[in-house]
């Protein structure tokens, strides 16, 4: 695709809303698996299982991104879940440890036929041979990317659901006596259901079988999915001119010999990995982008965080590898971290350029003006605002790549 003479905001908007359509075909279709899916990976889980996460390349950031969602869930007071990335070195790790009460999840990688062996349930995201798999929803590989992060965040979200629905157990359990959910101390969590309770009609009722949830399941999927369509329209909407701005501005930069320098905690520690290598690759005939995560060095973080305190792990790094002219890139879903905060206080210090993806309405990073560039995704749900993150990082990383100066 070229852009050359193309106006750069229509550009923004038509590529924004292009991921309308294969997400209405993908989440249509394959709602009703992805609800199945969720509930084999509870009993999964409740059986002792792990969720082993690996992929190539860009890919391998999925595989960190839905290990850190598992194991760090954002919504408050549910469950830690067992999982792993197991990317550095999947072709060997994983046969050394996969178990047949295991998920195993491949990200443009293939399935190991040991997990298959071993009877794990796997996927295949996109591949073949799995027990869940999918074609890649697009021909575009950003979109492709995108639709499956959208994809495991609903497993991941709604994989709760089915641990609900086995909690009905402990209200039929004599009072005094032990607690257990298949065979396991069960924490009584209903208190936490929050703004999901629509979802869990089953837990002060009398108990239904599990194809009615598996059926709201699937309702659920489709309407975050919808909800994605919507977020995106409002960005193309409200701020269009302001992604591209910020795309000339860095453009400029990159121009004068600048490095991105990207960041973010959790599930956007992930997209700044990401994105970084998204700019390093030169694929489909675009120009390789000087760009660095600050993500991406676990020991780093872990000893800055060990010796100094959390809030320096990207302040420090900015130090070292910040120079004036260069692009800091914050992407923050509450724009309030404290050490996402540090370090573009730091590049202002060096004269950086700073920019800022945000969530909610902005958070600190806005409210003290710490970006020159910021561009927030309105919305007060954490997957939901990743995921349209992800959709303008893509766009922004196309127009770098083949807009000319």
């Amino acid at each position: 695709m070229t852009v050359l003479g193309a106006d750069l905001r229509t550009f923004i908007v038509d590529r924004l809303l292009a991921r309308h359509t294969p997400s209405r075909a993908l989440f249509e279709r394959e709602a009703g698996r992805l609800a199945a899916a969720c509930e084999a990976m509870s009993e999964r889980f409740l059986r002792g299982g792990r969720l082993l996460a690996y992929g190539r390349g860009a890919a391998a950031t999925d595989a960190q991104h839905v290990s850190v969602e598992f194991v760090h869930p954002v919504i408050v007071g549910k469950r830690a879940l067992p999982a792993l990335d197991l990317s550095a070195a999947f072709e060997s790790w994983l046969p050394a440890i996969v178990r047949e009460e295991d998920i195993v999840m491949a990200f443009g990688a293939p399935i190991a036929e040991e997990a298959i062996a071993r009877g794990a349930y796997t996927f295949a995201l996109p591949g073949s041979g799995a027990d869940f798999a999918i074609d890649p929803p697009s021909s575009d590989p950003f979109i492709s990317q995108e639709l499956v992060e959208i994809l495991y965040h609903t497993l991941w979200e709604t994989v709760h659901v089915f641990f609900e629905h086995r909690a009905i157990q402990l209200a039929e359990t004599p009072a005094g006596a032990p607690k257990f959910v298949e065979g396991r101390p069960a924490p009584d969590d209903r208190d936490d259901i929050g703004a999901s309770a629509f979802l869990y009609p089953f837990l002060d009722s009398a108990r239904q079988d599990t194809s009615g949830v598996v059926r709201e399941v699937a309702g659920s999927i489709r309407a975050k999915a919808a909800r994605d369509e919507i977020l995106r329209e409002e960005v193309a909407r409200d701020q269009a001119d302001q992604i591209a701005t910020t795309i000339g501005a860095v453009l400029r930069r990159l121009d004068a010999g600048a490095t991105l320098l990207m960041f973010g905690n959790g599930g956007s520690a992930t997209d700044a990995n990401d994105w970084a290598i998204d700019c390093a690759s030169a694929s489909s005939g675009g120009r390789p982008l000087r760009a660095l995560s600050l993500a991406m060095e676990p020991a780093t973080i872990t000893a800055i965080a060990n010796d100094i305190g959390s809030e320096a792990i990207f302040l420090r790094q900015l130090i070292a590898h910040g120079r004036r002219g260069d692009v800091a890139i914050a992407i923050s879903t509450s724009g309030g971290s404290a050490n996402v905060i540090a370090a573009l206080e730091e590049a202002r210090k060096r004269q950086m350029l700073t920019v800022a993806l945000l969530g909610y309405e902005g958070g600190e990073i806005l409210r003290r003006g710490l970006a020159d560039l910021p561009i927030v995704v309105r919305c007060d749900y954490i997957p939901r605002i990743q995921e349209v993150q992800a959709s303008i990082y893509h766009v922004m990383t196309e127009a770098w790549r083949r807009w000319p100066m």
